[in-house]
């Protein structure tokens, strides 16, 4: 299935006396990145959650950011670290006797110094359950809209790659003219400038000439990869590297197509070739 690697979801759940607030977001990348960001309240779940959000992402760059807040409640009040508290203020005293003009401090000012609020205990088993579901739903929702953009990338690549069989069939047809014209314009050239030519000698160069500036091989291999292309997106396998790589060699062929080309209307249909095949690239990459 086609996933796009570009999407975003978010979530919210009531788990103990916290709301837990996750937000997912995915942008193309080469490989496969996932970044976390956690408070320091859930950082022993991290290892656990980056290995569930890889699970599910193969390529692409993904942002988790999960954040917590605690509903206000009536007459909840502080609890305060008596232990962290004794050694500020023993630390406190010890700096003030070394300093010449001591600074007063209030009690505001101790409570803003790390650790000495408490933060009331939770249930880290019931939060680290609760989180984990919360992340899973929040990664299918984000798989959705990846299902969703990617299933219209697909169809934007199947048309271009009908329009690639099209001007390849035009140039097919094309050939055969071309190759008399190039052949007459030639013998007549010659015939107009050489009393009595070798004709045997000149059927030779001319067929020569005429395998050098055939372009037969080149729509070949142009219809074939643009097959390839339609082939590898019904595949379930995430297909993204190897649209990219087809798409190098579309472009290959199209270049070559072009500098062999002496047909004004073949040299048309290689630029027309290269604008699809850029187009085709640009969609893929933000293909997984």
């Amino acid at each position: 299935m086609i996933k796009s690697m570009t999407a975003y979801a978010c979530n919210e759940a009531e788990i103990s006396d916290l709301t837990i607030n996750c937000e997912i977001r995915s942008v193309n990348h080469r490989y496969s990145d996932v970044s976390l960001k956690l408070p320091e309240a859930l950082r022993f779940m991290e290892t656990d959650l980056r290995a569930l959000l890889s699970a599910h992402i193969k390529r692409g760059k993904l942002e988790c950011s999960i954040s917590y807040k605690k509903p206000a409640k009536q007459g909840q009040g502080f609890i305060v670290n008596h232990d962290a508290l004794a050694v500020l203020l023993a630390a406190t005293e010890q700096i003030e006797i070394r300093m010449m003009t001591p600074q007063p401090f209030s009690a505001l000012d101790v409570l803003a110094f790390p650790g000495i609020l408490q933060e009331p205990s939770t249930d880290k088993t019931k939060l680290n359950e609760g989180v984990t579901q919360l992340v899973k739903q929040t990664v299918g929702d984000l798989l959705i809209v990846r299902a969703r953009e990617g299933a219209q990338l697909k169809l934007l690549v199947e048309s271009r790659c009908q329009k690639v069989h099209e001007f390849a069939a035009t140039a097919s047809q094309r050939i055969p003219a071309v190759m008399l014209q190039i052949r007459n314009k030639l013998k007549d050239k010659v015939v107009e400038l050489v009393a009595q030519p070798d004709f045997d000698r000149l059927e030779q160069e001319l067929l020569f000439l005429i395998q050098k500036l055939d372009v037969s091989e080149e729509l070949d291999r142009l219809t074939t990869h643009a097959k390839e292309v339609l082939r590898v997106l019904n595949e379930e396998e995430p297909a993204g590297k190897r649209l990219d790589f087809l798409m190098q060699e579309l472009n290959r062929e199209a270049n070559t197509l072009g500098s062999k080309s002496v047909d004004t209307q073949i040299s048309q249909i290689a630029i027309e070739l290269k604008v699809l095949i850029e187009q085709m690239r640009e969609q893929i990459q933000n293909i997984e």
